[in-house]
């Protein structure tokens, strides 16, 4: 197994989904076991962000990653996007606040890294971790959980009044090898868009939220269907939720062998078993060498 990186590099502009701020992505080669990692380059002395678990720092409809008072906020598709689609190291240099939303997939940034191209590093210290017991985090009838498996596998399930989108299940092997992974990935998950109820719109929009959002780079849903057919998939919403696991959880820096499973589940919640998983144990004594500024494991997940 060993660890991989891009060809070369990869330049996308685009608009902020809660902040309306455009913003260019540069994703540049990194050197091998520095793991995926933010570069604000509009800030002074170009503060690094590393792709973990302890430097999240906000869940509210998007995740937030932050070391100190430097942050970047909306991570979860292009992180997603890399790591399904094999990408182990990664300088990401960004200009703003919030990774563009582009068309509210991760499927622009998975065809960009399919046209580069991969190399692979003279690296093989990444290990096989195993989810052995069922790990949980649940608030009311919303859960996430581990289960012990053979293989890496995705299971969410979503459950809506709104008849267009209803009871949805979806789940997603993540093959071990690379090039039958991320050409699932590219083909089942990274095209579903991200999605909102119009009677919510409104109310997020008045705290400040969803600044950058249109009919062009999300789904919306009201009570007489969708405001901007036609769908990618029958269930594309369930299929986006599985997006945003993939990428919540790729800050564990790799993925366990276990089935996660998912229903009514949030980025928050996602976040919460990623921290339990590194709090029992599992992977942090692996991870934390990639990490790159120790002092983050410590941080406690009662912030979210």
């Amino acid at each position: 197994m060993q660890q991989h990186t891009l060809a070369t590099q990869i330049i996308q502009t685009g608009v902020g989904l809660h902040s309306g701020v455009s913003t260019q992505v540069r994703i540049l080669p990194a050197e091998p076991g520095s793991g995926r990692y933010f570069v604000r380059v509009d800030l002074p002395d170009l503060p690094i962000i590393p792709a973990q678990v302890a430097a999240v720092s906000h869940t509210v409809l998007s995740t937030q990653l932050g070391k100190g008072e430097v942050s970047v906020r909306t991570v979860e598709h292009l992180l997603a996007a890399l790591s399904g689609m094999g990408v182990d190291n990664a300088r990401i240099e960004i200009d703003g606040p919030e990774v563009p939303l582009l068309d509210g997939s991760a499927s622009v940034w998975t065809a960009d890294i399919a046209q580069v191209g991969l190399v692979s590093q003279p690296v093989n210290n990444q290990v096989i971790l195993a989810v052995t017991e069922p790990i949980w985090v649940y608030q009311g009838d919303a859960f996430v959980c581990a289960l012990p498996a053979p293989e890496t596998r995705f299971s969410y399930g979503i459950d809506f009044d709104l008849p267009a989108i209803g009871n949805q299940w979806h789940s997603w092997s993540l093959s071990a090898e690379l090039g039958k992974a991320s050409a699932s990935f590219a083909a089942e998950i990274a095209p579903a868009r991200t999605f909102g109820l119009l009677h919510q719109i409104e109310h997020l929009q008045k705290t400040g939220l969803i600044k950058g959002g249109s009919l062009d780079n999300a789904l919306v849903c009201g009570s007489e269907g969708w405001l901007n057919p036609p769908l990618r998939f029958a269930n594309e919403p369930v299929r986006h939720k599985i997006l945003d696991l993939v990428g919540d959880l790729s800050l564990l820096g790799t993925y366990p062998n276990a089935h996660f499973l998912a229903y009514k589940a949030s980025h928050n919640l996602h976040i919460k078993l990623a921290q339990r998983i590194l709090d029992l144990g599992l992977s942090c004594g692996t991870l934390r060498e990639r990490f790159l500024n120790e002092t983050l494991c410590e941080r406690s997940v009662e912030r979210f």
